[in-house]
């Protein structure tokens, strides 16, 4: 894990937007460990959690109206309703 300054940091950006592996950022004043900057992994974990329903899933506007759908599609199944 490399260490990296606040300083640093301040003068080039681009450490941080390329990064590679995890990096310490310390504060050289007062030699102390402010934080530990992980990369970001480009490949989503919703798309690994989701497994074989990713392809039903569509994307909703409105989470009230959703909810609502889903609880009248739940009670239709429950009790035999016509749809």
């Amino acid at each position: 894990m490399q260490s990296v300054s606040i300083g640093e940091i301040q003068k080039n950006i681009s450490l941080i937007t390329k990064l590679t592996e995890a990096i310490t950022i310390v504060d050289k004043r007062k030699n102390k460990n402010v934080a530990i900057v992980y990369p970001l992994r480009e490949d989503s974990i919703i798309a690994s959690l989701a497994g074989k329903y990713r392809d039903k899933v569509r994307k909703v506007d409105d989470l009230e109206m959703a909810k609502e759908e889903a609880m009248k599609q739940v009670m239709a199944e429950k009790y035999d309703l016509p749809n």
